[in-house]
């Protein structure tokens, strides 16, 4: 499976028709993807027919947050239940580097029906292992972790990140979903090494590999080749 991010209707139609099989939608890239206008959200969601995740994160000062900052993130998810959408991208640690499973648990008895992708907020944790044990706790509601295996990117972390897929498939827990500089040119190397069953690509199928072009179709389709 391809997850490709999009910003915007555009986006979200283009990768749709090259060939994605579904969406990460966010807002500001550059700043690692914050939560997408809800002007933005409703287009998109009667725009195209893949599965969208949309991603709930209400700034980029790391994944500690504050009561307030999880009031925010609360009623941006209530404005998707209000749409009968329910999959998000969200992430929450503790002070220790944990994963924050007070806030999901409150999450997951106020929207009982959530699809979850836990972000790269994985990423900073201080125990990948144990912090993979801890998400299959909630098989209802966490389908994946999009992770570059705690590395900066996907190729530093491919060791990794082939720990921690053979961790999914024999614990039976969230998908594991590498991300992070993924592309045409390393997508077979790294297949071969990691072998996830879903990859996470962004500017690494766009023109130029930037966010401020669009996504190339030639891109997409080596990627498809490679993996198909």
């Amino acid at each position: 499976m391809i997850e490709c991010i999009v910003q915007n209707t555009t986006d979200a139609k283009d990768a749709e028709n090259l060939g994605a099989d579904r969406l990460e939608l966010v807002s500001v890239i550059r700043l690692g993807g914050l939560t997408p206008a809800y002007s933005t959200v409703k287009s998109v969601l009667n725009s195209v027919e893949l599965p969208v995740q949309v991603m709930v994160r209400p700034h980029n000062e790391g994944f500690i947050y504050t009561f307030d900052d999880k009031e925010v993130m609360k009623k941006d998810i209530s404005f998707l239940d209000e749409l009968g959408h329910h999959r998000i991208v969200i992430g929450a640690l503790t002070k220790d580097k944990t994963v924050d499973t007070a806030f999901l648990e409150d999450l997951f008895r106020v929207f009982p029906d959530l699809d979850v992708t836990f972000h790269r907020a994985f990423d900073e944790i201080r125990d990948q292992e144990e912090a993979y044990r801890t998400l299959t706790a909630y098989p209802k509601n966490i389908k994946r972790i999009l992770t570059s295996g705690g590395a900066e990117n996907c190729a530093e972390g491919a060791n990794s990140l082939r720990m921690l897929v053979q961790l999914q498939h024999t614990l039976q827990g969230p998908v594991i979903l590498p991300g992070s500089g993924l592309n045409g040119g390393n997508i077979r190397i790294l297949h071969g090494v990691i072998q996830a069953d879903e990859y996470h690509f962004g500017s690494g199928v766009r023109r130029s590999h930037s966010f401020d072009e669009r996504i190339d179709k030639m891109k997409v389709k080596a990627v498809r080749d490679i993996l198909d």
